[in-house]
């Protein structure tokens, strides 16, 4: 996929905000859920990967390819434009088969623990501000860091960041799979990531790298970050 700039072309491709790759190794959080041994019954995970179906088959409609450009997508000329709201409705928004696989794997993996964790309206207000900021983040680093405001971007990879980093700060040494294939512990592979989308940022900044929304996943993990340390750490404290 490639960069695109707006007005888009029906059926130019746009960037692809591409999940962390990451699954869990083995049942996790023995400690926790064994000091709470009743479930909590979980809604919001899986409303979520229905809302992202659902707008996913809303691409696939004929001739509505320009509204959902225009209104599920975002790019810093689009909210210079006034369309603010595209900072959320980007996040439900998937173009690709395997994107949007992907991206509701891990929310499934990691999103079904943190919603015992936090509990249903504490996940879901997190999973919206996480997504929220990852979008802000992406568009403002493509006009200020990339040079080029009119990059448009999908997905709810800044979320589902946000949702890893919280996971490895609160179990940071259960083990995870990278690429469904390397074991290491969850700190590790979530900081790893980081790095990783730093050093995307820095090619793409230099006229290189993929067309990958770096930005939306690390404003989606400083997210993460800045919301343990804040919040949820002295809360499970208590």
């Amino acid at each position: 996929m490639g960069f695109s700039s707006p007005p888009r072309k029906v059926g130019q491709p746009m960037s692809s905000r591409a999940s962390v790759r990451v699954v869990p190794a083995r049942p996790f959080a023995d400690n926790f859920f064994s000091m709470n041994p009743v479930p909590r019954r979980r809604l919001v995970v899986p409303l979520l990967i229905l809302m992202n179906v659902i707008v996913f088959f809303f691409w696939s409609v004929p001739d509505n390819e320009e509204f959902m450009v225009l209104n599920f997508s975002v790019s810093w000329s689009g909210l210079i434009e006034g369309r603010y709201w595209t900072l959320l409705t980007s996040v439900f928004s998937h173009e690709m088969l395997l994107h949007i696989f992907i991206n509701m794997f891990v929310l499934q993996s990691f999103g079904s623990v943190l919603e015992e964790v936090l509990g249903p309206k504490r996940f879901l207000s997190f999973y919206l501000i996480a997504g929220v900021m990852g979008s802000f983040t992406h568009a403002w680093v493509s006009a200020f860091i990339v040079g080029d405001p009119n990059i448009p971007a999908v997905g709810a990879s800044g979320a589902i960041a946000g949702l890893v980093l919280v996971f490895s700060l609160v179990f940071p040494r259960e083990r995870i799979l990278i690429f469904g294939l390397i074991p290491v512990p969850a700190i590790f592979g979530a900081f790893a990531f980081i790095g990783l989308d730093l050093w995307g940022l820095t090619a793409q900044a230099g006229g290189g790298g993929l067309p990958i929304g770096h930005g939306a996943h690390l404003g989606g993990a400083f997210t993460g970050i800045i919301y343990y340390f804040l919040v949820l750490r002295r809360r499970l404290k208590r």
